[in-house]
């Protein structure tokens, strides 16, 4: 199975109520329990390694991984509280305010990781687990131990506010970067990771360079381009489609590079050293589709395999 490693919390989104007056709903989300759940309703065997609370909120992120048919064996339960993310919308964009301190995610220590994952093949790792300690180093000593003989795709979905020492985050992010075969990026991930005036294809190889065997930018409205350790690139565009919000979108995106890759046998790291051109671009194009379907509809709600 493909293992999602990194947070799950409850998205409160800004919601009309009876009276007229705003109040805030919670939804089950996190960049990574997105994605875990994108990926059980795409029938690609997906478990999550997290850290979820005993409270309420806990027990909705429990269900909502049982009814995605996400394993959940190697959840770690504390009763410290769940991590809570406070959405509002503006024109369908989504702005964030978290509530984090000691929450069961975020305090995952090394100590805390499993010793061994028999039946895991693949590692995904990113969001604000990267950023967060002491759960940062957590995932970091995850990758440290595992990720040598397992196929490793990275979304570190940077976010500045989350930084609180920016030269430890740099370098625990780059010794991740060089250990992943598959890095996905934003323009405005790229840029923060490699500053300057540089313009996004000659970045691109400098970041190859550092490790990877594939990286993914990107762009929005305009598309995504996959960039391959031998110079080639291929790109597809966005499907239009009416868009509600975009909450969840490059979360359900990654689901869908890395359910096509696995269904096609590529998801190991010697098959991505060599990954075909038409292999990559199928792959971009399975995520542009179900990210499609996610931000035509409210919140974080990928699309199930039937649906497509």
């Amino acid at each position: 199975m493909i293992l999602c490693c990194g947070e799950a919390l409850i998205d409160m989104i800004e919601t009309p109520t009876i009276s007229g007056e705003l109040g805030f709903v919670p939804h089950s989300g996190g960049a990574i329990f997105n994605t875990a759940i994108a990926l059980g309703r795409l029938d690609t065997p997906v478990g999550l390694l997290t850290g979820l609370s005993s409270d309420m909120f806990g027990q909705q992120l429990m269900a909502a991984l049982k009814a995605s048919h996400v394993d959940s064996d190697r959840v770690i339960h504390s009763d410290r509280p769940t991590t809570l993310a406070f959405v509002q919308l503006k024109d369908g964009q989504a702005a964030y305010s978290f509530v984090d301190e000691n929450s069961a995610g975020r305090m995952l220590t090394p100590e805390d990781m499993p010793s061994h994952l028999p039946s895991v093949s693949a590692l995904y790792l990113g969001g604000i687990s990267l950023a967060c300690e002491p759960c940062a180093d957590a995932y970091a000593a995850v990758l440290d131990r595992f990720g040598s003989e397992r196929a490793v795709m990275m979304d570190p979905n940077i976010r500045p506010d989350f930084i609180q020492d920016q030269t430890r985050y740099r370098t625990r992010l780059n010794r991740m970067i060089a250990q992943a075969d598959i890095v996905k990026v934003s323009d405005e991930d790229l840029n923060w990771i490699i500053p300057g005036p540089e313009s996004l294809a000659e970045k691109v190889p400098l970041l190859l360079q550092a490790g990877p065997s594939v990286v993914i930018v990107t762009r929005g409205s305009e598309g995504a381009i996959g960039y391959l350790a031998d110079g080639s690139d291929v790109s597809v565009p966005v499907k239009k489609v009416e868009v509600v919000d975009t909450v969840g979108a490059g979360d359900t995106f990654n689901a869908g590079v890395l359910s096509a890759l696995d269904q096609s046998g590529h998801l190991t790291k010697s098959e991505l050293r060599t990954l075909p051109a038409n292999a990559l671009r199928a792959a971009l194009s399975k995520g542009a589709e179900v990210a499609a379907v996610t931000v035509a509809r409210a919140g974080a709600n990928p699309p199930w395999a039937h649906e497509l």
